[in-house]
């Protein structure tokens, strides 16, 4: 899902990947003191090229307020070679997209929080923003609502739904990372992360068509407790 890497996620990360691209996740509990050499922010994500033990390396992570010649932690990461952003319009021989990124070393213990409310709809941290969205399910379409209350019998199926993008990353691991809104909840969750190879824009309301998948892990604390995977939009 702000992030995926994000995801968001992840971000489950809003930087594109050539195609083919490896990913390798590193599950390292070993925390990573880094300076910051060099510092640029994108729509939803910041990089940093940092200094560590000597060595220089281009990490990757939410929204921070890091500057030249400070010093970062960070812990968990993913492994992203031959990276390209398209918003910085630069490939990145390695880069690692990291959970989070914390000033001090007591702040990468702080709890994660799960929930379709969040970025990445699962172990994010961002809230997104419940927006004034009302889309009626049609007959060929079920609502986020009728998903949620019934992820169970909808997993590994494919289902069709209607909704408001309220978010777009492009491009990561080889496909786009939407979510989507309809105004429906089920227990206070509202919002559904999607992947698609489609090219869509904040504000549209669009049909999606994809697999329902449960209890997704991409590693370096990218999970989803449920994500539409490889959705087709149906015009």
């Amino acid at each position: 899902m702000k992030y995926y890497l994000s995801i968001a996620l992840f971000g489950l990360l809003l930087v594109s990947c050539k195609n083919e691209t490896k990913t390798e996740a590193s599950n390292t509990s070993d925390v990573h003191k880094v300076i910051a050499q060099e510092v640029y922010h994108v729509s939803e994500y910041t990089y940093i090229r940092g200094l560590e033990e000597g060595s220089e390396k281009w990490i990757a992570g939410p929204t921070t307020n890091i500057k030249v010649g400070e010093t970062f932690y960070y812990d968990k990461s993913m492994e992203m070679p031959n990276f390209q952003s398209k918003e910085l319009n630069k490939t990145f021989e390695m880069v690692y997209f990291v959970e989070h990124i914390s000033q001090t070393k007591e702040g990468l213990d702080r709890p994660m929080v799960s929930g379709t409310n969040m970025t990445g709809t699962g172990s994010q941290r961002t809230t997104v923003e419940r927006k004034d969205i009302k889309i009626e399910a049609s007959e060929s379409t079920i609502t986020i609502e009728e998903l949620l209350k019934n992820k169970e019998a909808y997993n590994n199926k494919v289902v069709r739904l209607k909704g408001e993008v309220t978010k777009y990353n492009p491009a990561i691991m080889n496909v786009n990372w939407i979510h989507i809104q309809d105004g429906s909840e089920f227990n206070g969750e509202f919002d559904l992360t999607v992947t698609t190879t489609a090219e869509v824009r904040v504000g549209d309301v669009v049909t999606v068509e994809g697999k329902v998948t449960l209890n997704k892990d991409f590693g370096a604390g990218y999970k989803y407790d449920i994500i539409i995977e490889n959705a087709t939009r149906i015009k």
